[in-house]
């Protein structure tokens, strides 16, 4: 029974190079393989007999070399010693044959491509652990995607999920590589490498979208950190339920930002502040430091606002000392 091989819909980050530069690549090499042979023929030419006067030149051989490469082959320049043919067998077929290559390069270009495709993708998937994937391109997930590289992840682990074709091939002009299909389907979460992620972000634009994805990668990575964007509150739970680590209610967040803005436009600066890194105020999370540990975290110089122990959050006046095991939220300028 003979093996189906599925359609890859993944699309990998790829260098633009114009059409100038290609050409030009090309003609570069024609004329490197042209000098190759020239050199290759006058280092020999006593091996060679000219028809007009019996004797090879430098021009002879230039002209026997462009001859013999274009395949014209007048007959007037021919190898007679036995060294020549060799070399002529040897080294002058191969190049003529290169040279052919090199002026048909265009559609030996097309024919070649899925093949090298092929291979870049089964190189990428060789080296993918530990990537975060992200499904959905949209206002959110390109967010999300920013936030990660400003904050030192590398383009090259993040995968980007999206049904759209446009957007996929957005994210791979991009830098990232982007995969087309249904996130709630496991065949496309393995195109992305689900079983080896470290991390998911799901941010599609249907909560019940959300549900399906959220289950599936749970199913196929019970290990993974797998954070999901919610429009309504009350989908919240069943997010939870489906598996996913952390759950951000967008329309709740969104309105709470406004009503404080309202209220105050520069606490709602600070706040968004807060979530942009690198640029003023940062909220990161760090190891307790050796002069923290065994302190209130209320009596440490570093502005500590919540506290991670075994997996839960609690707020910085809720911890009376802080462990070595701990993890710390830390606001820093």
């Amino acid at each position: 029974m003979t093996a189906r091989t599925e359609p890859t819909n993944v699309r990998l980050p790829v260098p633009e190079i114009s059409p100038l530069r290609r050409m030009g690549r090309r003609v570069l090499l024609a004329l490197f393989l042209l000098l190759l042979m020239f050199v290759t023929v006058a280092l020999d030419r006593s091996g060679y007999k000219d028809s007009a006067d019996g004797e090879v030149s430098l021009l002879d051989a230039l002209y026997y070399a462009t001859v013999s490469l274009s395949t014209t082959g007048y007959g007037d320049v021919v190898p007679v010693s036995d060294t020549a043919r060799l070399v002529n067998i040897l080294i002058v077929t191969p190049l003529r044959v290169i040279f052919l290559v090199v002026l048909v390069g265009t559609t030996f270009e097309v024919l070649t491509e899925r093949t090298r495709q092929q291979w870049r993708l089964d190189r990428w998937r060789g080296t993918l652990r530990g990537h975060t994937i992200v499904i959905g391109y949209g206002t959110k997930g390109r967010s999300a995607i920013d936030t990660l590289v400003r904050d030192g992840a590398d383009p090259g682990s993040v995968v980007v999920v999206d049904s759209r074709h446009e957007l996929a091939k957005e994210a791979a002009a991009q830098g990232y590589a982007g995969v087309t299909g249904d996130a709630s389907r496991s065949s496309v979460l393995r195109q992305a490498g689900i079983e080896d992620a470290s991390s998911v972000i799901v941010a599609t634009d249907r909560d019940d979208t959300a549900v399906l994805v959220t289950l599936t990668a749970r199913q196929l990575n019970p290990k993974a950190v797998i954070v999901v964007t919610v429009r309504e509150a009350e989908n919240a739970p069943l997010i939870r339920q489906s598996g996913a680590t952390s759950v951000i209610t967008s329309s709740e967040a969104a309105g709470r930002l406004l009503g404080t803005a309202m209220l105050s436009p520069e606490i709602a600066d600070t706040v968004e502040d807060l979530l942009i890194p690198g640029i003023g105020l940062d909220i990161v999370e760090r190891d307790p430091r050796a002069d923290e540990v065994g302190r209130s975290p209320a009596d440490c110089p570093a502005l500590i606002v919540a506290v991670i122990r075994e997996g839960q959050r609690f707020h910085y006046n809720q911890v009376e000392t802080i462990n070595a095991r701990d993890q710390l939220v830390v606001i820093t300028a």
